[in-house]
Parts: structure tokens; sequence; C-alpha cells
């Protein structure tokens, strides 16, 4: 299995769909050795030592790291960034002068390290990984799996890299079978790049329930409530109409208090532009958080916002709601294939989206509806479901079925 972020080393969803699926996919009997690249550590700011855990994998996997300057999300990894709101330019500087070498130096160290490995399936996720995949298949004839939790459509929403785009088409064309995360995001690959639906096969995501300790239960705000947007602040997860939602509801509700949890390129545009709508004094900025912190964002709130433009799935809603959050989701997103029990809105329509908010905000039973049935939906939402439907992929590919 080849990914680029696995718990600790991560800073998004990835990361955490990566161990949720080979966690359960252990308990099934499938033996995995992933493989991640491992940052130098000449770099001055190596987002291995800032978030440096020990994690014992053993009973779950075999680990192998590949020296490569492949860092995820890399503007969310400096330091100082996340401290200073220091400018991007910095935080480039630790990916080596070209993305794309970066890549297939990649591939050619995963080739050299892994051609001699034991294994039936090869299992790729996303776009960064996929030149790896191709090349083990090609040195050893094994089966190609490709995972995609989201496309350059996804990322690039106002305009694709061509460069990623053709080594996304290039794993699809080479790939024996293909795993989407959603219906939406088989929808994309089959419109976009020409791949026919029959070698797709769709395996939504999961969540790891977890048991919320009691000192989580800690309101910042006492007499306010607490609207949460949690994410990568890129334009692909819409900070934009969060910020218009908020001034809609701070111009309604005068006890409402807005917490930003992430980074990206889009935050100081979604700080200013928050100053600019007069909610300074509403809004608070935490920066990059994870692990216990960010379950204190979740539980801390009484409505998690997800208004993303394009989302192949959203882990964040299934966390949100399992630690007693209910949810406002976009319709635009694969998580809203399999939730239920919590409101959608098309992205753009702020109004709406405010109105939904506030209906929660302002109805305990409401809140209490989709706190109750929500739970009880997620917990069926889980990762041992995931892994039935890849392992039934790896079996399909090298003939088992």
């Amino acid at each position: 299995m080849l990914g680029w972020e696995f718990p600790p080393y991560n800073a998004g969803g990835l990361g955490t769909a990566c161990y949720g699926l080979t966690k359960s996919l252990a308990s099934q009997g499938v033996q995995v050795t992933f493989v991640i690249p491992k940052a130098p550590y000449s770099y001055k700011y190596n987002f291995i030592n800032l978030l440096n855990a020990e994690i014992d994998y053993d009973h779950i996997l075999k680990l192998i790291k590949v020296q490569s300057g492949l860092i995820p999300y890399h503007d969310c990894f400096s330091k100082e960034s996340l401290v200073f709101g220091k400018d991007r330019k910095s935080c480039f500087e630790i990916y080596g002068k070209n993305l794309i070498e970066e890549v297939e130096a990649f591939a050619r160290r995963v080739l050299e390290i892994c051609r001699n490995e034991e294994f039936d399936v090869i299992h790729a996720h996303d776009w960064m990984t996929y030149l790896a995949g191709i090349a083990l298949k090609k040195a050893t004839g094994k089966k190609l799996v490709l995972h995609i939790h989201a496309t350059e459509f996804d990322r690039g929403v106002i305009g694709i890299n061509p460069d990623v785009y053709n080594i996304e088409k290039q794993g699809f064309d080479n790939a024996d079978l293909i795993i989407a995360v959603s219906n939406y995001t088989k929808s994309v690959v089959c419109g976009k790049y020409g791949i026919c639906e029959s070698r797709i096969r769709v395996a939504h995501n999961g969540v790891i329930i977890d048991n919320v300790p009691k000192e989580y239960n800690v309101k910042v705000f006492p007499k306010d409530k607490v609207v949460l947007f949690l994410g990568r602040i890129t334009i692909q997860k819409g900070p934009e109409y969060f910020i218009e939602a908020a001034k809609l509801i701070s111009d309604y509700m005068k006890d409402v208090k807005f917490i930003v949890t992430g980074s990206g390129d889009k935050l100081p545009w979604m700080i200013q532009r928050s100053a600019e709508l007069g909610l300074s004094d509403k809004i608070v900025f935490t920066g990059f958080l994870k692990g216990d912190e960010l379950k204190k964002m979740y539980t801390m709130a009484d409505v998690y916002v997800m208004p993303s433009v394009s989302e192949p799935f959203g882990i964040t809603p299934l966390e949100s709601i399992s630690l007693g959050t209910p949810v406002v989701i976009s319709k635009q997103s694969g998580v809203s294939e399999v939730l239920n029990h919590c409101l959608k809105v098309d992205f753009w329509d702020t109004r709406k989206m405010a109105n939904h908010i506030v209906a929660i905000l302002q109805h305990k039973e409401l809140k209490s509806t989709l706190k109750h049935h929500g739970f009880i939906e997620v917990t069926n939402i889980n990762w041992d479901k995931a892994a039935e439907k890849v392992k039934r992929c790896y079996e399909e590919v090298v003939g088992c079925l």
C-alpha cells in the first residue's frame, strides 16, 4: 500500500482514512505493508518532528519510510506558518523545486526499495503515489488498485494543474481496478477522465468512534453558542461561504461565536474578510490542530459546518457526530450519500446555510434529535464495511472471485 500520509505523519483526511482502513483490513486477515515518504532530516521544518508521536503499528502493518521531499499539505507544516502566520514562500521550500520531480523521485525510490518485498496486490492512494504504483506493477507484474480520495477537479475548483491531471489519467489508465470514496467521485472520474464505470468500485469511508472524556465538556464561551469550521482552509473547503453565513447569523443572533480550526492558503483572506464584515470579535482562528485538541473543538461546538465546494467524501462530519455535535453539510459531498441525520445545503446558498445553523442553535429538540439519531447512524458507517469492499477488490483483481 502506497500513501503519502499516515498517523502520526498526517495533516488531513487521507491519513485518517488509511489508518482506519488498514486497521480493519488487518482484522480481516489482510497483511499490509504501508509505504510512506519520509522528509530528510536536513529540512528545517520536518513535519515528522512536528507531529512526533510514539504509536505501535506492529499489530496493524509493516511501515516502510522512503526518503523523500514529499510532504502532505506542505503549506500547513511550517512551525512558523502555524504560529506566526508567515507567508507561504518559506513553507514551499521544504518541497524541493518541483513537485512533479519529487513525485517521480519517490516512484524511483519506492521501486528500488519495494520491488523485492513479498506482496500480492499494489494499492496506491491518490495521485502522488500513482507513478510509484505503475512502476511497481511494471516491474513485478502484480495487479494495481488505485484509491481516489480526491481528484484535481476537487482540489483545483477554479483551475486544474495539467501535470497533476496527466498523472491521475495515467494512473487510471494503468490500474486494474479503481476504488472511489463516493459515487460523487466515481462520476467525476468517468466524466472528466473518460474512465469506464465498470472499472470503478465505490467504498465509502468510515469513522472510528471514540469515547468522550469528561474534561472535553468545557465551554470557552459559556454564555454563547459556538459554530465550528474545521479543515484545510482552501477554496475547495468553501471558507468564503462560511464567513458570509456567519455574517448573516451574527446579524440575527448576538450570542454566537465562530471557531475556525485549520490552516491553508485562504486563511489570510478569511481573516481579512471577517474584519471587513465586522466579525473580528466574533471569530476565533485556532490554526492547525490535531488529536485531542481537535476532539475538544468538536465537543465545545453546538454545530459543525462543512460548506465544501467539492468534497469527494468528508470524514469530519462523521467525527463531529460521533463526538456529539450535529452537522450542516454541503450537498456537494460524498458523505451526504450515506449521512441522513444532518442538515444539507448547496454550498453557495449562504442564506439557507445560515437558516439551518440558526435552527439547530435555537431549537433544542432539533439539536437533540440530530445528535441522537446521527450517532446511531454513524456507528454503522464504519471502516469494517469499507475494508470488506476493499478486500473484495483485491480478490477480484487476483482472480479469487
